[in-house]
């Protein structure tokens, strides 16, 4: 009332005017709100586009790539994650169905097909009849076993689509696994031991009375050859399993390891996995690449090449457990006389207790691969492998046996002794390499080796000057038993002799060869010399003028030394001869040379002194071009020897490494020489009779320095 006295209106106006005033006030403050709720609407809708954009094209994280290509709703994309957590589920499902059944269970649903499921491996309690090691086997998993036990699709390398019933894969490996462990469980009468108590030789009519064949009957023309050896080797049987269990899978392992997942993602249809997925993928393609076969590795000169071809079943774990592979390999004896034994064969693992492994290798019946059924017919591998026990923390006991039926018609008839005594492919051979091996590793990673010269070499430098070594004997092996690793053309041309294998090759783009033409000329001969002797002289640098045309007549100066093993001839040397002209100067010879119970090996390639310096200095040696030549030495068992052969109804596979036999050795000689540069030249008759006069000179050198005939 005093506010219309004094402005002289009515209190009508005045209460209008207020009540227009907040009216007025209420719609400023509501439009102003509705601007900022305008302005959060059209961030939230950009961003919301933003998503479904996402949605539609999702990135990987690893590579920045699309992850799923194609129009994805929001609708879809929830469903497909619901459809990859019931389809894990049911994966699991089924795994314990066949864990507590005992046999599979598949579902049609299932992305995996059929035959892509592991088969159950289970060993009953006391079946496999190995004293103390018996136990219950876990059934194998039906996908890869990470150590938090989350499972995924198996990934199985194929090479091609084999005709075989996997199913009869698992039986006969069961079968070879039980008959390994008897056969090294068992002693006398099933094995005899050599006068020498070292290797043992089978029992065939003793064997027959205990084993059936699990590969069926023995050709009438093979003959056989078993033994047994045991020993002690400085490395933990877990690293052992590891290293018989890895062969190099072909390229098309590879490719379908990335096909197979990602065709799994197109049916399950989850983007979320789309990481973990190829991460799985790049770890199985490194551990392919990478780890480079470390079982061809372990065995230098006995194995030239092998594959795994078929995974069966990826097994438990780290431990390899029920680890079931189907696999290529080409066994050697270094000496062209000998063929090259190319086998097919499953490799089964099985952790029996904790610390106690066995490996067992079985041949394939050609009757299981329709479309092979001419492959490979000159030798089938019966159960044969190696049990393996810790024995501490450094070291484990090795049972192996080696059991073989082979066509000895196609071998020379001074290897014939060798390899029905046991000693070209026998158990003997396999310890003993393994045994050298072990302590090469154990000395390599010893920081103070006795008796070394590192002079003027970085550790990097004896790593890689080492590499370059092992490179150097495997070309020379492959060279001398024509293995298939290169592609060798036989020659028999000129005046070469029966016993004297020429091969020619060319070489176009490989680095760590001279490129051009190269002739490959081997042969073996019967040396009435101790293997000791022999090899003592031919690795002695001060006696290389008497044999070597790369001396130049003087003695040669050993510049560098790196110890391989215990023994004072297991190394690496870089030695320098005398030059006549100062073009020789830059020249070097690279030599490796060991010797065990098996054989001995000396080994050698000119080198230039630019290259050796990179590696000395822990550059990379797949550059370095190198051709080795070299000799191999093998045990003596005298060409007049004939005991220890098994005929079809032979009752005893026996060696006698004792001294009723005669005192001496077999010794390889190989040459790989470049004689011509030009990889499309013509090879004359003139190149070949120089490299065969060359093996002659060198042969009839060395008899003469030991005062032999």
């Amino acid at each position: 009332m005093e506010l219309s006295r004094r402005l002289g209106l009515e209190g009508k106006q005045i209460k209008f005017w207020f009540q227009n005033r907040r009216t007025q006030m209420k719609t400023q403050l509501e439009r102003h709100e509705n601007v900022i709720l305008r302005q959060e609407n059209d961030k939230l809708r950009a961003e919301n586009d933003l998503l479904k954009q996402a949605m539609t094209t999702p990135i990987c994280n690893s590579c920045g790539g699309p992850a799923v290509p194609g129009e994805i709703s929001y609708e879809q994309h929830q469903l497909r994650i619901e459809n990859a957590r019931l389809k894990d589920e049911l994966t699991r499902i089924c795994a314990l169905t066949n864990k507590f059944l005992g046999r599979p269970l598949s579902s049609s649903g299932s992305p995996i097909p059929p035959h892509s499921l592991n088969s159950n491996l289970e060993l009953a309690v006391g079946r496999n009849g190995f004293g103390g090691l018996n136990n219950a086997g876990t059934s194998l998993p039906m996908g890869f076993e990470f150590g938090d036990g989350s499972m995924m699709p198996i990934v199985k390398p194929m090479v091609n689509e084999m005709q075989y019933d996997r199913s009869a894969f698992v039986d006969v490996a069961l079968s070879a696994m039980d008959e390994l462990i008897k056969m090294a469980q068992m002693d006398n009468p099933l094995w005899i031991k050599g006068l020498g108590g070292g290797m043992e030789s089978l029992n065939v009519e003793e064997y027959k009375r205990n084993f059936s064949s699990c590969i069926g009957m023995k050709p009438s023309s093979y003959a056989t050859e078993a033994t047994k050896a045991t020993g002690l080797v400085y490395l933990r049987g877990l690293a052992l399993v590891e290293a018989l269990m890895d062969a190099v899978c072909h390229l098309v392992t590879c490719c379908r390891a990335f096909v197979i997942p990602l065709n799994f993602l197109s049916v399950v249809g989850i983007s979320l996995l789309v990481t973990f997925t190829l991460y799985v993928i790049l770890v199985k393609l490194f551990s392919v690449l990478v780890e480079m076969n470390r079982w061809v590795e372990m065995f230098p000169c006995m194995i030239s090449r092998a594959a795994t071809i078929d995974v069966l079943s990826s097994g438990t774990g780290v431990t390899r457990d029920n680890e079931l592979q189907v696999m290529d390999a080409e066994f050697q004896v270094l000496s062209p006389l000998v063929p090259v034994r190319q086998v097919r064969f499953i490799r089964f693992c099985k952790q029996h207790s904790e610390g106690v492994w066995a490996v067992v290798d079985v041949s394939i019946d050609p009757s299981q691969d329709a479309t092979n059924t001419q492959m490979f017919p000159n030798c089938r591998r019966l159960p044969s492998g190696c049990v393996i026990q810790d024995v501490d923390t450094k070291c484990s006991k090795i049972t192996w046996v080696e059991h073989s039926e082979y066509d000895d018609s196609a071998v020379h008839h001074l290897l014939q002794p060798l390899l029905s005594s046991g000693f070209g492919f026998g158990a003997h051979r396999w310890l003993a390499t393994l045994q050298r091996q072990c302590d090469c590793m154990a000395i390599l990673m010893s920081q103070d080796i006795p008796g070394e010269n590192n002079t003027g070499i970085t550790p990097a430098g004896r790593k890689s000057m080492i590499k370059l070594a092992q490179r150097m004997t495997y070309n020379f092996c492959a060279g001398v038993c024509a293995s298939s690793v290169h592609k060798w053309d036989k020659l028999s041309i000129g005046n070469v002799g029966e016993d004297v294998r020429v091969m020619t090759r060319k070489n176009i783009n490989d680095p760590g060869e001279p490129h051009g033409v190269v002739l490959s000329a081997a042969t073996s001969v019967w040396m009435p010399v101790t293997q000791e002797r022999l090899f003592d002289f031919l690795r002695d640098e001060r006696m290389r003028s008497e044999w070597d045309i790369l001396s130049n007549g003087g003695p040669m100066q050993e510049m560098v030394h790196v110890a391989k093993g215990m023994g004072h001839g297991n190394c690496v040397s870089l030695l320098r001869g005398s030059a006549i002209n100062a073009n020789e100067n830059n020249m070097l010879i690279l030599q490796e040379t060991w010797s065990d119970a098996s054989g001995a090996l000396v080994v050698y390639a000119p080198v230039d002194i630019s290259s050796m310096s990179v590696v000395m200095n822990g550059g990379d040696s797949a550059y370095v071009a190198l051709l080795p030549s070299g000799f191999a030495i093998l045990p003596g068992i005298s060409p007049s020897y004939h005991g220890g052969r098994s005929e079809s109804n032979g009752a005893l596979v026996k060696p006698e490494i004792d001294g009723s036999i005669v005192s001496g050795c077999l010794l390889t000689v190989g040459f790989q020489i470049l004689v011509n540069n030009v990889p499309t030249a013509k090879l004359t008759v003139e190149s070949v009779e120089t490299v065969n006069n060359l093996i002659s000179c060198t042969i009839q050198k060395i008899k003469a320095a030991l005062t032999v005939t």
